[in-house]
């Protein structure tokens, strides 16, 4: 295993082991992600009840994606493609952001132009969304998506208390 990976799961996990609160292994994944991999906007979002729409329950820019904002996601493409089918979204263009989000505009307005995205899952259900964005081309490979997704398994906890 590559050690700059171990090390960032060991920080994970060693976050976790002293704070067991959300916000803080939150807070630990995306700093791993961001020694990683690096992006520009890191949320996570926890599926409401129903499964038509997610809300947000960690933002790194919560100036323009505040914490508790909800979206209809769930009758969308993207919403068919990660909630239902539970497939990874690497979106490596703004034509990929337009396709994906109603409020791509906004996305585009912070110079952002490439995500990925990767749902949470315990047992088959899916909990919430791990989400990624950055600069148009950022994000290539599907290398890129499995260092993501590798995090997901340390947010079910978290994300399991921020649902109730």
């Amino acid at each position: 295993m590559n050690n700059q990976l171990l090390q960032a799961y060991l920080s994970v996990t060693d976050a976790i082991a002293q704070n067991a609160s959300p916000e803080a292994a939150y807070r630990a994944v995306e700093k791993a992600i961001s020694d990683l991999i690096g992006h520009r906007l890191f949320t996570i979002l926890v599926r409401c009840e129903g499964g038509e729409e997610v809300e947000r329950v960690y933002s790194s820019q919560p100036e323009a994606y505040p914490v508790q904002g909800r979206k209809r996601m769930g009758p969308t493409p993207w919403g068919d493609l990660v909630l239902t089918r539970k497939q990874t979204f690497l979106g490596r263009d703004k034509e990929a952001i337009r396709w994906a989000f109603p409020d791509h505009e906004l996305i585009e307005s912070l110079g952002l132009g490439c995500v990925i995205n990767v749902s949470v899952q315990e047992g088959g259900e899916i909990l919430g969304t791990l989400n990624v964005l950055d600069q148009e081309g950022a994000y290539t490979s599907e290398d890129q998506v499995a260092v993501v997704r590798s995090f997901t398994p340390l947010l079910i906890s978290a994300l399991t208390k921020s649902r109730k």
